[in-house]
């Protein structure tokens, strides 16, 4: 069950993305097309700003600046496919300094540039700057891409009631003419856990003479699967069929494979698969990428490594996304053996190493307690330059939850000790296990030393609080500062709290 719905899950997440994409691709079209090509030049300069890396802080202003001063120009045509490009990267904060820097040298700025900067704001600086920046447009620039921008903000927030309130207004001024409005909406419902209300949605959409697209169709279809409305799902996709056009393609066919995975009906979903093949484009990873995954979804060994050789051809170059699906398929398909010769395959000739990938091979040796075959591949990565990241971390923790607390606590240290400002938190599972260890264990100064990592990445309650005092109490020790460290840590106390305090500090 677990991993029919983690299929179904991701083919909702696959859809909800393009979704938030969606506003956004009409705005860019004219200037960034992927017709348009660099010239040396204006390449050397995207990888100037490539350059600055992860780093938020980086100024993108001295970048563009230098590069002017050693007489070289650029063209607001090649800024707007600079913004697009770091934003495919997901580096919204360059993106935004890019647009300001342009602002400041008094470019002008066209509306789908308002409507980009928009959503780069709500990304680095939260919904209100959003807001205020689209407050701050003239009457002509709040059109139908700038609403649409900030709606689409709202609903990516789950803000269901602002974003009710905006189509509202997009709806007294004309603004709602084309199906982004509605299937922002329709994501947004999707998100909040009401499927219900997606259907009338549709119904509304269709008598305003709004054709659904591609993406309604695919929401829509989802809004049915997860009520477990199979029938529904069925009936819509005839539908799509018999329209035809512009209304499916391969995707609406991996959606419904999705949907049919998640159910459990493994014949219906490897038919949809078969249509699906039909109609993908040879250069196109993703379709590749969806196959493989939904293959492996049912039990189907063999397509999955038919489609992998067929990947592997139709590209001169098999990247490191390629090889990580591809690995999470094995592993799903517990083939032990497939995943060390793809991940040998795939470390003797990569160009830059990938933790994710060692994380699933990790994975499936920590699980099958081979932990001298995860240590040596750890060490092997390590050895390469990779650090490990959380996700490493967690896997050898929960594996030496069970067996060996102090490495436990080693690999918590590490992970404590790497964390960043909100970067990352231990979930409430496992560090109940720990202070129940400490607990049973009567070990003071474990409880402590953990509740002092619980600090600092900002976990530390009144659950774990109670736990410290419960372990005071069963190595029948006091803690005459007790309740001043939880008055300092603005902890809530509760009954059971008080009644633990009379005993530790009384």
């Amino acid at each position: 069950m677990a991993m029919r719905y983690g299929i179904h899950a991701r083919a909702l997440l696959t859809m909800r993305r393009l979704c938030t994409d969606a506003i956004m691709a009409t705005t860019e079209s004219a200037s960034t097309g992927d017709s348009l090509k660099s010239s040396s030049s204006s390449s050397s300069l995207y990888r100037r700003l490539s350059a600055l890396g992860a780093d938020s802080e980086s100024s993108v202003a001295k970048v563009l600046n230098r590069w002017l001063r050693e007489g070289k120009s650029v063209k607001k045509y090649e800024i707007e496919r600079y913004v697009k490009q770091l934003r495919k990267y997901k580096r919204f904060n360059h993106a935004l300094q890019l647009m300001e820097w342009m602002e400041r040298r008094g470019t002008n700025l066209s509306y789908s540039d308002y409507a980009i900067r928009v959503d780069l704001l709500s990304k680095t600086k939260g919904i209100e700057a959003a807001e205020e920046y689209f407050t701050s447009l003239s009457e002509f620039a709040k059109n139908q891409l700038t609403y649409g921008a900030l709606l689409n903000c709202y609903c990516t927030e789950k803000m269901q009631e602002k974003a009710m309130e905006l189509f509202e207004k997009m709806r007294e001024r004309n603004l709602v003419s084309t199906t982004l409005g509605y299937n922002n909406l329709m994501s947004l419902y999707m998100r909040l856990d009401q499927p219900e209300k997606v259907p009338p949605l549709v119904e509304e959409m269709k008598a305003a003479n709004i054709l659904p697209d591609r993406f309604t169709y695919s929401v829509l279809m989802n809004s049915y699967a997860s009520r477990n409305d199979i029938e529904a799902v069925e009936r819509i996709m005839e539908e799509v069929k018999a329209k035809g056009g512009v209304c499916y393609d391969w995707t609406t066919y991996s959606n419904l494979a999705a949907i049919y995975v998640a159910a459990g009906h493994s014949d219906k979903a490897e038919l949809a698969l078969g249509e699906c093949e039909k109609m993908i484009n040879m250069r196109d990873r993703t379709a590749f990428h969806f196959l493989i995954s939904l293959y492996a979804g049912i039990s189907k060994s063999t397509e999955v490594k038919r489609v992998w050789e067929s990947l592997k051809s139709a590209f001169p170059k098999t990247t490191n996304l390629s090889y990580l699906v591809m690995l999470q398929a094995l592993n799903r398909l517990d083939d032990m053996v497939g995943m060390e010769k793809c991940f040998e395959e795939w470390e003797s000739g990569c160009s830059s190493y990938d933790i994710r990938l060692t994380n699933v091979l990790l994975g499936s040796y920590l699980r099958q307690g081979m932990i001298k075959k995860a240590e040596k591949l750890l060490e092997s990565a390590m050895n390469r330059g990779c650090q490990p990241n959380f996700r490493t971390l967690e896997m050898f923790i929960d594996f030496y939850l069970s067996n060996n607390m102090e490495l436990a606590m080693k690999s918590m240290k590490t992970a404590v000790c790497k964390v960043k400002e909100n970067e990352w938190q231990p979930n409430q599972e496992k560090v109940r296990a720990f202070l129940k260890y400490f607990e049973e264990q009567k070990d003071i100064d474990g409880a402590e030393e953990f509740c002092k990592m619980l600090k600092k990445v900002h976990c530390l309650d009144s659950e774990a609080y109670n736990s410290l005092l419960r372990t005071y109490i069963a190595a029948e020790k006091m803690e005459p500062l007790m309740r001043q460290r939880i008055e300092e840590d603005e902890i809530e106390t509760s009954p059971e709290t008080e009644e633990l305090l009379e005993k530790v500090c009384p």
